[in-house]
């Protein structure tokens, strides 16, 4: 047999586990697993010592673009997901315009076309003024679903009573996103914030907060049968919640909510301020249980980049939002090395869930048919994360200093080798991922 490219001697781990197999792969999509010594191929790349991971789907990002470029846009964003083993990113709409009608939406699939590092989808906004349009919106080529803000953040999308949400939920038929934060308690604890003390920020966005907004919303969903994800999971008791409500809801959780805690506060400052907020260990702790026990569906980077002079502003008036589309699979392999997690949970969080709760056809998995998408990683090799390896525009990450054992070595979008130990080698000609319920008629 003959292939366009054929992956030899690494170690692959799909949902046949973990082994040594060949991948041969034509027109971009995946052709034969097993033994391909006897075929030939117009590229091959030697995976020896290597593992190789279906492509991961980082379904949180905040690219910015259009109207915030100065932080990021689509390109550089996708640059830095790339340069960290990531091969698809579902994009976030509260940009400016909010991505909230179908030509918002069109506008940046056209953007993102052919100048993208990756494959991509775009989240829709749902407002109270396109309840009537989620339905058709939710179906448009190359959309995520749609998203609600439930809870400020950074952006003027924002939902927050339950009668708006319902409208919202009464009208899809996919499985809608939540940012879950109670506003009206955000509003009436204003003043736990304290100038120019970020560590008061997850006192101000309390576990009070997210429990209560994710209680109303999974109640909305069952009074509405609707389907949920809710994102960035952040407190313990949302978790043991959630256990209870699995046929309604799915829920991501983040690596800084795993990694970092209230007390890294003292040393990073502002640059931790995240909404929902990073928390004191023990609720770290309850988002690992979730893991454990697999009642996290995915992992989502919730990249949300600001420059560092929007950063320095003292507390509250600094941005909410930290960079993490480049050092998702870094942070998670060291965590998988540290024995937090197993490499197979890190594939289902990271491909396979996405595939499962989103629909994505072809992606997601290393089998027959699917597209050749593939982060392969170098389980045992030690690096230093610095600001300096940073693609994003924004050129900070929280993690700077830190040392990891696990890194993604090459990065393989359509069989297309995009990324190649640290270089760029293919230009961007990232092209939209299509969904199982929004296939064209």
């Amino acid at each position: 047999m003959t292939y366009d490219l054929i992956l030899t001697g690494g170690i692959v781990v799909n949902h046949d586990g973990e082994g040594p197999r060949d991948i041969g792969v034509k027109g971009g999509r995946i052709a034969a697993i097993g033994d391909l010594r006897q075929a030939s191929a117009g590229e091959t790349i030697d995976c020896r010592g290597l593992h190789i991971l279906p492509g991961v789907v980082d379904s949180q990002v905040h690219f910015r673009e259009p109207g915030l470029e100065h932080k990021e846009d689509l390109e550089t964003g996708s640059r830095a997901a790339v340069l960290g083993g990531v091969t698809a990113v579902f994009e976030m709409p509260n940009t400016n315009p909010l991505t909230t009608s179908e030509a918002t939406f069109a506008d940046k699939v056209r953007r993102g076309s052919g100048r993208m590092h990756c494959d991509f989808a775009f989240w829709v906004g749902g407002t109270r003024d396109n309840t009537r349009d989620v339905g058709e919106l939710e179906r448009l080529p190359g959309a995520a679903g749609i998203k609600v803000f439930m809870g400020s953040s950074t952006g003027d999308l924002l939902v927050e009573d339950d009668e708006g949400v319902a409208s919202i939920l009464r009208n899809t038929r996919r499985r809608a996103a939540f940012h879950s934060e109670d506003e009206f308690r955000l509003r009436e604890r204003l003043d736990e914030r304290v100038e120019g003390d970020p560590s008061s920020h997850p006192v101000w966005r309390d576990e009070i907060a997210a429990l209560r907004c994710t209680e109303r919303l999974v109640r909305i969903a069952r009074a509405v049968r609707a389907r949920i994800h809710v994102l960035h999971i952040s407190t313990a008791e949302e978790i043991l919640f959630l256990e209870q409500h699995k046929d309604v809801a799915t829920c991501e959780a983040t690596p800084h909510h795993l990694t970092l805690s209230a007390d890294d506060y003292a040393r990073l400052g502002t640059l931790i301020q995240m909404n929902p907020p990073v928390r004191d260990k023990r609720h770290r702790d309850g988002v690992w249980l979730g893991i454990a026990q697999g009642i996290v569906d995915v992992l989502g980077s919730d990249h949300a980049p600001h420059t560092l002079a929007e950063k320095a502003k003292p507390y509250p008036a600094s941005p909410s939002g930290m960079t993490g589309v480049q050092t998702l699979v870094p942070i998670m392999l060291d965590h998988v090395n540290a024995g937090r997690l197993s490499l197979q949970r890190f594939v289902d969080l990271s491909s396979h869930g996405p595939q499962r709760i989103f629909g994505m056809a072809r992606k997601g998995r290393i089998a027959a048919g699917y597209d050749a998408d593939f982060t392969i990683v170098d389980m045992k090799r030690r690096e230093t994360i610095t600001n300096a390896q940073a693609g994003t525009k924004a050129g900070w990450t929280p993690y700077d200093g830190k040392q990891v054992t696990g890194w993604p070595v090459g990065t393989v979008i359509r069989g297309q080798r995009i990324m190649w130990d640290g270089e760029i080698v293919t230009p961007g000609q990232g092209t939209a991922v299509e969904f199982s319920e929004a296939l064209p008629g």
